[in-house]
Order: structure tokens, then sequence, then C-alpha cells
């Protein structure tokens, strides 16, 4: 099947290939060129207006600005009124208010009360007005539609006698609320200062004295904001405790209730704070302090000029180049990003452009609203995640489309309902759950066909960690006492194997292979060596610590595009192949010399009486080719037994071993008088005499008659042969038998050397050949008698000293009821 280069790859360019590439730059240029739209709009137009008042609104009420101690306001309220009757009052009143301030030498006055018509009484209040600083403002009204204003002054008396004349007035934005202050209003005709303009340059132009002094100014200009006409507006820094100036009563101040010491060298703001009197103005701050009455405004702009807290909008063209950074650092990141990152990035962005207007408001006196910077990033992101979402989708859809309409190799069961109905949502999960199903199946094919596997196989990763055994390879493992092989190197796994020899042909011979694979053992078993793989592909011949023969081989295991991801190890038990070669082996060797040195013998013979003249059969002749004729039959019968013990099915039936051992005896009884070698049974008078074992007669019978052969042709004449049989206790063995009978055989023969017992039970193995070659034989016997005994679940052992003689022990299961169903059962 055809696949994609880089399917995996976090690049959703690289993941969908070329046209795709185009199709996903096309559509980040084009989010981001509507992310650009949305700042420029927001940045220029009143879009977002609202929203940048309000965060302007949140971000002054979390900061409290410190006041100037040098403002107190003496307000005209409730209790003055009620006092001094009602609003009006006459000018001699506020006149000899002016006369008590001017006692206790107040720095300046700043009477924000309208006296724009003629009185009986203004030279009177002129005098007093004359007595100290004394700053009185003006109307301007609203523009006409020539752009005209009319200024409302006071009266000509009290406007000669006032240190200052300024304006009053303040302008509200959409919302209502008042954040701003002019320096200077009026038309073409007329340029008037705020009345706290006026008051703030007399101070620092050292006119005015403050009881402090002159406070601390801060020193850096704040960047000029959009131009408003001359205006010179700026934005007053209200704080959650703007209405906390020091403040005393009208009524007692006039009274001379309120010591000199708090109004001297201070600036006085008098103004009317009583209900029904004022103009309440909504401020940023108002959620927390209600509306505001003008006079505690005008103290707050004085008090902003006095401490230079003016807060300069930032410029809208800097608003928006700044609003642009956050836009391009979202946009970089959906290039590098997954849809998570690229979250938290766009909350990080907007944290960052709030945090960094927070910055801006409170150190360096700057309003840059984040809003437009805010609103690029929540916008783009969704818009964004949305079209990747379409492209995922359709990209998905396609994909499992395609593997739907592939035949599937492994078999399906048929589908009882329609499987694609609904919307598209429903189809495509109908879709993923039919991939989800068939990969399912693959890896429960794949599965079952390892654990089928016979033979151990092991499945590493690249760096050989063992990732799968199947159930073959944990059942040999546990046989071996060794631990599980998951998640252990492959080294250390198959670490306790021997080398034997390297299999396959190449370039270098068997010897010199065997010599390299020997030199490197144990490191071949680590896949991760390349030097190694040609060597491990071929296979070595192992063994392991039951002595049993394996192949082991390594193969590459690859993805669908042809890379290696890992190694798979296959064991093949091998042992069952050697026994069959040696039993080749063995039948070659008995075909090609053993029974071919008789026949050609009896050739040989046939000739030499052919070439006579007068051909005559000699008796000697006769007993010659009888003789080898003999030899040739008994190496056959030797031979097809031997086969016959290792290969067939047993027939077990209960026997008793005393009658088996005289039945041998009794057939071996010509041999033993012809060399006048007594043969004797000992029986015994015990309760277990009999001694019943579970065996097949003939093959039982053959196996002692061979041992008891053995020992009348190595045993001089005139000596004696000894059958004695015994009882083992109940106890566990290796066959798991509770209880065992032995037969004892012993002669007082020639004897085996030590070095040579541990040789007696291999096939064509013959002994005392140079000292009695006189005694026949083809080796055959005690390998006969080993094959028997093992697969009746026995054992043979042999006691030997030259020139005593031989003891002969077979043990055997004694026969038990209630295991003789499982005696009775062929071995294998």
């Amino acid at each position: 099947m055809p696949t994609t280069p880089n399917r995996l790859s976090l690049d959703p360019r690289a993941r969908l290939g070329r046209r795709a590439g185009q199709r996903f730059l096309i559509e980040w240029v084009g989010v981001g060129c509507l992310g650009i739209l949305v700042i420029l709009f927001t940045s220029f137009g009143r879009l977002s207006s609202g929203i940048d008042q309000l965060v302007y609104d949140r971000l002054l009420s979390a900061r409290a600005q410190p006041l100037l101690s040098d403002i107190v306001m003496v307000e005209i309220d409730n209790a003055s009124v009620a006092q001094l009757g009602r609003w009006p009052w006459p000018r001699s009143i506020h006149a000899k208010l002016l006369e008590q301030l001017a006692a206790a030498r107040p720095a300046a006055v700043v009477y924000d009360v309208l006296f724009t018509e003629p009185n009986a009484e203004d030279a009177e209040l002129a005098h007093a007005i004359a007595l100290s600083p004394t700053y009185l403002p003006v109307l301007l009204t609203a523009p006409d539609d020539a752009g005209r204003r009319v200024v409302v002054e006071p009266v000509a008396p009290l406007a000669q006698a006032a240190a200052g004349l300024g304006h009053i007035n303040f302008e509200v934005d959409s919302d209502g609320i008042v954040r701003s202050v002019a320096r200077f209003q009026g038309d073409d005709h007329s340029h008037w200062p705020q009345l706290m303009v006026l008051v703030a340059e007399a101070i620092e132009s050292g006119k005015l004295h403050l009881r402090g002094g002159l406070p601390q100014r801060r020193s850096d200009e704040p960047v000029s904001g959009d131009d408003d006409g001359g205006e010179d507006r700026f934005l007053i820094p209200f704080g959650s405790n703007a209405g906390s100036y020091a403040k005393l009563s009208f009524a007692d101040v006039l009274a001379g209730k309120v010591p000199a010491d708090q109004l001297r060298g201070r600036i006085v703001v008098i103004g009317v704070t009583a209900s029904g009197l004022y103009d309440r103005f909504a401020t940023p701050v108002s959620g927390e302090l209600g509306p505001l009455p003008g006079v505690y405004i005008h103290a707050n702009v004085l008090d902003t000029l006095l401490t230079g807290r003016e807060i300069e909008p930032v410029g809208r063209w800097f608003v928006f180049a700044a609003s642009l950074a956050p836009l391009a650092a979202l946009l970089a990141g959906f290039l590098v990003l997954s849809p998570r990152r690229s979250l938290l990035l766009t909350g990080a962005l907007v944290l960052l452009a709030a945090a960094g207007s927070a910055a801006l408001l409170y150190g360096a006196r700057l309003w840059m609203s984040p809003v437009p910077a805010i609103l690029g990033v929540v916008i783009v992101y969704p818009i964004w995640n949305w079209r990747r979402l379409e492209m995922t989708m359709a990209y998905l859809r396609d994909e499992l489309q395609r593997l739907a309409d592939e035949p599937h190799l492994l078999p399906e069961t048929p589908q009882s309902r329609r499987e694609f109905s609904g919307d598209v949502l429903a189809q495509h999960m109908a879709l993923m759950a039919r991939a989800a199903q068939r990969v399912q199946d693959m890896k429960r094919f794949v599965w079952d066909s390892l654990d089928s596997v016979p033979e151990p196989i092991l499945v590493s990763d690249l760096g050989g960690v063992v990732l799968i055994a199947n159930q073959a390879a944990k059942a040999h493992f546990a046989r071996l006492g060794a631990a599980m092989p998951e998640g252990q190197p492959m080294h250390s796994v198959l670490g306790g194997l021997t080398l034997v020899k390297t299999i396959g042909s190449g370039a270098a011979s068997d010897a010199e292979r065997n010599l390299f694979a020997h030199a490197h053992w144990p490191a071949l078993l680590d896949p991760a060596h390349g030097e190694f793989s040609a060597l491990m592909a071929q296979g070595v011949e192992v063994r392991d610590a039951n002595e049993r023969d394996h192949l082991l081989r390594y193969a590459t295991c690859t993805n669908a595009q042809g890379e290696t991801t890992g190694w798979i190890a296959g064991l093949v038990d091998v042992s069952a192949l050697h026994v069959a070669e040696r039993q080749r082996e063995d039948a070659l060797r008995l075909l090609s010399h053993d029974m071919r040195s008789p026949q050609a013998s009896i050739l040989a013979l046939v000739e030499i009486e052919r070439a006579r003249a007068e051909p005559a059969l000699a008796r000697g002749l006769l007993e010659r080719i009888e003789r080898y004729a003999q030899r040739a039959l008994t190496l056959a019968d030797d031979f097809v037994q031997l086969a016959r013990a290792e290969s067939q099915a047993y027939v077990l039936e209960p026997l008793s071993l005393t009658e088996l051992v005289i039945d041998a005896s009794d057939e071996v009884w010509p041999q033993a008088q012809a060399k006048r070698i007594a043969l004797h049974t000992e029986t015994g008078d015990d309760a277990d005499a009999g001694h019943w074992i579970c065996a097949d007669r003939s093959l039982m019978t053959r196996a002692l008659v061979n041992i008891l052969n053995n020992a009348i042709k190595y045993s001089p004449p005139d000596t004696r042969i000894v059958c004695s049989f015994a009882s083992q206790p109940q106890g566990a063995n290796a066959r798991g038998t509770a209880r065992r009978v032995s037969c004892t055989i012993r002669d007082q023969g020639y004897g085996i050397p030590k070095e040579q017992q541990a040789g007696l039970f291999e096939r064509f193995r013959r002994f005392h050949e140079a000292e009695r070659p006189e005694v026949g034989g083809a080796g055959l016997g005690m390998a006969f008698v080993k094959t028997v005994v093992t697969r009746h679940g026995g054992d043979v052992d042999v006691v030997s000293v030259p020139g005593e003689g031989t003891a002969f022990t077979i043990r055997l299961p004694a026969l038990d009821e209630g295991q003789l169903d499982e005696l009775i059962a062929p071995r294998s």
C-alpha cells in the first residue's frame, strides 16, 4: 500500500502534502489579515470604546492615589443651608467668609460659585476677594453652529478683584462618565484655561506658597496623545479615595469655629455640595463612591496638576502598532505549537496585554487600551482552530473512507444494520469505529499468530529491550527458571545460552566465522550492534541450561516506510534433529562397516573356492561363512531392536521382575554352561517377593538378557553370576513414583576401568577388544538396556572394579494400583 512521507509529523503542511500546504499558508495569511482588520477598527473606530472605558475604569479603581494634604474643601452643605437660609445667599455672606479665610492666610482660595449677575453688594465682595489670592470660574456655553462659544464671566468688579479666571467645564464621555479635562477651552476669539491650571501655574511659578511646600512632580513628560484641537486634554487619575480630602462646613468657617491653623498656607476650594444645589458627575470610581460633586473633581484636577500625575492617552497609531505584536506572536505560534499550547499562548498574550497596559498606566502615566490587542488574538484563535478543525475533519474523512474502501485481509462478521447513517459527525464516528475495529482485529490476529507459533519468539525495540514474548517463549524461560523476558534487554534474556557454532555460508570460512563468533560472544546477542547483524541473520547454534540445542536467528522489524523499528529473535529447538542425525550416522556406520565387513569376508571366501581348480568346500570354510553370516545377522537384529526400543510404543502389562530375570537366565543358560559359569537368582521370601512392575515383556526380557550375556562373555570360566532384588522405601523422585524395585546382576569378570565407564551406554562402544579379541559384539547391547529402562521410568547404573567384576543395577517403578492407568499409557 503506498504511504505518505511524514504522515506522523506535527506540521499540518508536512502531514497533508504540498497542495494542503498551500492551502495552509493561504488560510494562515487570511486569518492574520482578519486579525489586523479587527485591531485596525478597534484602534481607530468606536467599536470597542465601551470596553476600553470599562477596562480603564477598572484599572483606576484598583489603585488608590495619595492626596495632597494642602487642599482643603469648604462645602456649602446641607447644614450650612439650614443655618444661613435658602440659596442663593447674599453676597455679604460670601464676603464675610472670604474675610474669615483671609485672616487665616491661606495660600489661595478657589471659589467655585458663579457670580454672573450684578448686585449692590458687589463692592463688598470684591474687597473680600482681593484680601486673598482668589480664583473665580467662568462658564463656556456649548459651541453653536458656527463654532462660537459664549463666555459667561463674573461681574466686572469681582473679575477685576480675582487673582485669575478659568473655565469649569467638564465633558462627559459617551457613557456619561467624566474621565478627562481640557487645560484650555474656547473658540477662535478666546482661549480660556481651566480654573485649576491657573492655580497650579501660580504655585509652580512661586507666586503662591503652600504650607507643605511645592509637591514633588514626576519629571518624565508623557508622550503626547492625539491632536485635540489645542485643548491639551488629559485624563484625571481618579482613585478610590477621590473624595477623601479634608473638608469643612461653610457655616463653621463663617462662624469662626475652624482654627486658623487648618487653613493657613493651604488651598481652600469652596463649592456647593448641598442636595439639589449642584451637578453630580459620574466618574470612573463612581461604582464605589457614587457621583462626585464638581468641586471635588476640581480638587482632583488641581492635585493631578501639582503632582504631575496627568494621564495622557497614547496615539491611535501607536495603539495599532503595539497591538500587532501579540497577533504576530500568536500567528507564529500557530505554525509550531499544538492546539493546546496555542490556547495557552493565547491566554498568556491576553494577560500580557492587560499587564502591559496596567504597567504603562501606573508607571508611565500613559493610557494604551489593551482591548485591540486582546480582541485581535481572542477573535483570531477560534477562527483559526475552526479552520484547522475543518481541515482535520476533511483529512480524517478522506483517510478513513480510503481505509474503509480497501479490502480487509481478515474475515469480518456480517453487519446487521446500516453502518454509515446520521449526520456528518456520526458518519465520521462510524468510519473511525470501523478503522479502530480493523486495527484491533489485526492486532488480535498478530497476537494469535505469535502465540500459535510453537517456537519461542521475542520482539524488541531498536535498543534491544524485549517488548513482546509469545507463549512458547514464556514457557521456555519458565522451564529454565528464568525471569519473564518482557522489559529486559535481549542480551540479558539470552545471556544464559552457550554458543555452539555458527550457521550459514559466506565469504569467510566456517572456522573463521566460529572464531569470530566465539571471540565476541555474548556481545552478538545485542541487536543494537550493527556489525553482528549479518551473522545473527544467518543464525547461530546455541545450547541452553537443560543441554538442549537451539537455532537462534535475528530478523529486522520494519514499518510501512521500510524503516527498521526493532528486532525479532526466534529460537528453534534442534535437539531432535541432532538425535536423528546421530541415528542416521549410526545406521550409515552399521551399514558401511559393521555389516559390510562380514559380508565382504563371505564373498572373499566364495571367490577363493571359485578360483580353485578343484573346488571343494572344507569344513573350516563353512564354519567361517557361518560365523560371518551370524555376526551380520546379530548386528542387524541388535540395530532393529534398539530402533524399536527408542521409537516404538510399548505394550505395558503387570509383570514380576523376578520371573523376568529367571526367564532371561534360562535363555542364556547354554552360554553359561559352556563356560561353566553358575547363574544364581536370589528370589527371597519377604512380602514383596515377585517385585511387580508394569513393563513391556519382550523388551525388558531382552534388556536383562543383554546384561547377562555381557556378564557371561566378560567373565572367566568357573565363576558365578548372582541376580538379587530389593525394594526402595517410599519417596519422591524425578518421575514422581512413590516406590521402586531394583535388580542387581553381579559377575566376577574382568571389570571395566573407571575412565571407560562414562561411555558404557553409548552406541558401538566395545571394551576389552585388545585383551579379549575372541569376544564379539556390535556395541549396541548396553545402549539398548539404557533406552528400555529409561523409557520405563527407571534408571540403570554400574559399579565395576578391574579384576574383581561388575555389578549392573536396574531400578524401576513398582506397580501401584493408584498409578496403574498412568503406567499403562504409552510413553513418548
